[in-house]
């Protein structure tokens, strides 16, 4: 059951953020695709399976090490500390900020690019001012340990360093 209910919440959430918003402000725009060999396509492409394989890596991790899914009804109920999240305290948004990133490129597109800036902002407030007050007061002491050794958005080393 949790399988089907974090693959439900990928198509929704992740879902519409990088592909249904995105396909709305492209089609929109009547911009075409750049030449799909083009150094520039290759970059993109690259920058998107590296975000999709961190967004995919993060939800498996929330299903199989949390018990929950990336969704804010049915979160992890076990503190996710290990895989990317050794390294960032929020991967997850990070995965998805390449996508984002990777679709602006690809399509070269400006208001793709204001959607992905808007988006990180009422990310960014949303993780200060919701999930992180809500994650101290969920599992107290180990996370406050966590956020002093593991950076919000900079990835580290596991200890604390940065990468």
């Amino acid at each position: 059951m949790l399988a089907l209910r974090s693959l439900f919440f990928t198509i929704v959430i992740p879902g519409t953020v990088v592909v249904l918003i995105p396909y709305l402000i492209v089609s929109r725009d009547s911009i075409g695709i750049i030449g799909l060999w083009t150094p520039l396509a290759v970059v993109s492409l690259a920058v998107m399976v590296v975000g999709a394989t961190i967004l995919i890596r993060c939800i498996w991790d929330f299903a199989a090490k949390g018990r929950g899914t990336l969704a804010p009804i049915d979160p992890p109920t076990q503190l996710v500390v290990q895989g990317l999240f050794r390294y960032v305290r929020n991967p997850m948004y990070l995965g998805v900020l390449m996508l984002l990133l990777g679709e602006t490129a690809f399509f070269e597109s400006i208001a793709l690019l204001q959607y992905t800036l808007a988006w990180f902002v009422a990310v960014h407030l949303v993780v200060v001012l919701y999930e992180e007050p809500s994650l101290r007061r969920r599992f107290g002491e180990p996370y406050q340990r966590y956020c002093r050794l593991v950076y919000r958005w900079l990835p580290t080393r596991p200890g604390g360093r940065v990468v």
